[in-house]
């Protein structure tokens, strides 16, 4: 089973450096997504005492021909401070900060689909938008095998590992213990966790959050993932098919509901929300992964517990189906939906922006309409 290296240096060597007093200085680890639209990158910067309010962080820089971000000759790009979580790994008064990117010219960088999220989230906020991901991972050795598979073979079929207990169905529930309190300490809005179909395959929700904050905070949640995982060795993964034949893919399922959704009578809407979704959805499959739906096409077959990528569709408590209206909001006639086409390595400024431009705005046709800031 291939961990790194680095997990068999001795923690508690490096934990009497941890417990060193600090005097007044502030470690701010500032995160930003790199070039690729999906992977995370971080350094750290001492500040003179503990920032109170993302306006108390200075704007910093880095060198974007380093992440797929910039060419040499003009490399500089700026980091904007948007959120502040405190540091589960350093521990307070320490922070963690998640940044927007801006180029040069202080535009937004291509992969900074913040900004735009965040003028469509302030154009609906009287409907107060409620956003849940379920975002689903693979756990990876560093040799990319999954973690606990026989090393020259597969694991028994599919069945006994969703929310399984034992050392033969939960393989890596350290990992996903030690993530969940991470996530917790940060302040992040993580409400559950489960193991996954796939053995070595778990799933963490967040929500509900409001508008801009669904993007937010489950971005600094895949920042404590990453970060948890190097410390045991090992390596997750968000790709929506990590291996391919019999085993289920991995999703980034969306749950979505508005005021009126959640009032008495929000069936009705929820079902012109859908109409709404069925007439746009390769709008949708395009914006629900990074490389356009090319990634989400390897996952949506129509097995394995998904909808067919090229058709939509709709039902009461139906997992093969685009959107699933669950069996208590049937009941009840009011509520929330789930998007189940997002997929793991989804941007989830770009999902829930999608949703928003769809169902509230009543956007239509294939291209997102511009609006005047």
């Amino acid at each position: 089973m291939a961990t790194s290296a680095s997990s068999k240096l001795s923690k508690a060597v490096k934990q009497q450096y941890m417990e060193l007093p600090q005097g007044e200085k502030v470690q701010a680890m500032y995160i930003w997504i790199d070039g690729t639209g999906e992977g995370l990158r971080c350094k750290t910067k001492t500040l003179d005492s503990e920032p109170k309010t993302i306006e108390d962080l200075p704007e910093w820089n880095f060198d974007g021909s380093s992440t797929y971000q910039s060419e040499g000759s003009n490399s500089d790009m700026y980091l904007i401070p948007a959120v502040m979580f405190r540091d589960p790994f350093r521990k307070d008064p320490n922070k963690l900060v998640f940044c927007e990117v801006l180029k040069y010219n202080h535009k937004p960088a291509e992969t900074n689909l913040r900004q735009s999220c965040k003028q469509i989230m302030g154009m609906v906020e009287q409907h107060h938008p409620w956003f849940g991901m379920e975002q689903e991972y693979t756990i990876l050795g560093t040799d990319g095998h999954p973690f606990g598979w026989p090393s020259n073979g597969f694991p028994g079929p599919q069945g006994p590992y969703y929310c399984g207990v034992g050392a033969d169905k939960a393989y890596g529930r350290d990992i996903v213990e030690a993530h969940y309190r991470a996530c917790l300490y940060a302040g992040v809005q993580i409400c559950g966790t489960n193991a996954e179909v796939m053995p070595a395959q778990w799933e963490f929700q967040v929500g509900p959050c409001e508008g801009i904050n669904m993007g937010d905070h489950l971005w600094v949640a895949r920042f404590i993932l990453h970060r948890v995982c190097e410390d045991f060795g090992v390596v997750v993964s968000f790709d929506p098919k990590p291996i391919s034949g019999n085993w289920n893919g991995a999703g980034c399922h969306t749950n979505f509901s508005t005021k009126e959704m959640r009032e008495a009578g929000g069936l009705k809407v929820i079902e012109e929300s859908i109409e709404r979704l069925a007439k746009r959805h390769m709008y949708h499959i395009r914006a629900y992964d990074p490389k356009g739906g090319l990634d989400n096409a390897r996952r949506l077959t129509g097995h394995h517990e998904t909808s067919n990528i090229d058709e939509f569709s709709a039902g009461v408590a139906n997992r093969g189906a685009s959107i699933r209206i669950p069996r208590t909001v049937g009941q009840e006639k009011r509520g929330y939906f789930e998007d189940r086409r997002p997929s793991a390595n989804c941007d989830p400024y770009m999902v829930t922006e999608a949703l928003v431009r769809t169902c509230l705005l009543k956007e239509e046709g294939d291209e997102p309409t511009v609006y005047n800031k």
